[in-house]
C-alpha cells in the first residue's frame, strides 16, 4: 500500500470588494501587465476595460470613463498623439489620465504632463503604488465636483466657474487640461498669495505623487500661454508662483 501524503488545506483567496461604481480604462499593449492590472483593479471593485492598442482606446474612451492608465508606446496611434486627442475633444479632455510607461526619462515626463496628463508612472512600478495614485486621483476629482456645486471664482476678467468646470478670459472660454484647471483655480482663489511649487503640485497633481518640480513650471508655461494678454502669473523667485492683486 502507497503512502498518501497529507496536503496542507488550501487557503481560499479573500473575496474580491464589491464593485465600487468607478471605471477604468486600461491603454496597454503589454498582456502580462494588462492581466496583472486587470487582476489588482478587479480586486479593489473597479470596473475595467482593456484596449490594446490607441484607436480602440480613443473609441472606448468615448463611454467616459472615470480614469484612464495610458501606455505611450502603443501599435498604431502612440499614447501622446491620444492624449492630444482626449484634451482636444470636449466630451474627453476632463477625463484625468494616469500615463504608464517604459519612457522614464524627465524629458518623457516633462512631454507627458505637457500634453495634460494628470500623473506619470515609470515602469517597473509597485501596483500596490499604482491603486494609491488612482485613489489619491479619485479623491482629487470628488473634491473638485463638490466645490463646483457652489462656486465662481472671477478675478480681473480671469473666471473660473466650477460649477461647469469651465475657464473664461475677457468672456472667451480657454482650452485647459484637469491640471491646468486646478492649477488656475489655485491661484485665483488667493491672489496676490505666493504658492511654492510643492504646494501647486499637491493641489494640482496630489499629494504625495512623484514629479520632477520642473514639472509645475511646464503647467505654468503652458498656462501662460492660454491666458494670453491676461497672463497674470507673477514668478516669486525661489519659491513657486502667485496671481496678481
Amino acid at each position: 500500500m502507497k503512502d498518501v501524503k497529507k496536503q496542507a488545506p488550501l487557503k481560499a483567496a479573500p473575496a474580491p470588494k464589491v464593485k465600487n461604481g468607478i471605471k477604468v480604462l486600461v491603454i496597454e499593449d503589454e498582456k502580462a501587465l494588462v492581466d496583472a492590472l486587470v487582476y489588482n483593479l478587479d480586486r479593489e471593485g473597479y470596473e475595467v476595460t482593456v484596449a490594446h492598442e490607441g484607436q480602440d482606446g480613443l473609441r472606448k474612451a468615448q463611454a467616459i470613463p472615470d480614469i484612464i492608465l495610458l501606455d505611450i508606446m502603443l501599435p498604431g496611434i502612440n499614447g501622446i498623439e491620444i492624449l492630444r486627442e482626449l484634451r482636444g475633444n470636449e466630451k474627453t479632455k476632463s477625463i484625468p489620465v494616469i500615463v504608464v510607461s517604459a519612457k522614464s526619462e524627465e524629458t518623457d515626463q516633462v512631454v507627458g504632463f505637457s500634453m495634460g496628463a494628470d500623473d506619470y508612472v515609470t515602469k517597473p512600478f509597485s501596483v500596490k503604488i499604482l491603486l494609491q495614485r488612482i485613489k489619491a486621483l479619485q479623491r482629487r476629482s470628488e473634491v473638485s465636483a463638490d466645490e463646483s456645486t457652489v462656486e465662481l471664482i472671477e478675478h480681473k476678467q480671469v473666471k473660473v466657474d466650477m460649477v461647469r468646470h469651465k475657464a473664461f478670459v475677457l468672456d472667451q472660454e480657454l482650452d485647459l487640461t484637469p491640471t491646468e484647471f486646478r492649477l488656475l483655480e489655485c491661484l485665483l482663489r488667493s491672489p496676490g498669495r505666493a504658492f511654492s511649487r510643492q504646494h501647486l503640485m499637491d493641489s494640482a497633481i496630489g499629494e504625495g505623487a512623484i514629479v520632477l518640480e520642473r514639472t509645475i513650471d511646464v503647467h505654468i508655461k503652458t498656462l501662460r500661454k492660454k491666458l494670453g494678454a491676461m497672463d497674470m502669473i507673477e514668478t516669486v523667485r525661489g519659491l513657486g508662483y502667485r496671481f496678481k492683486e
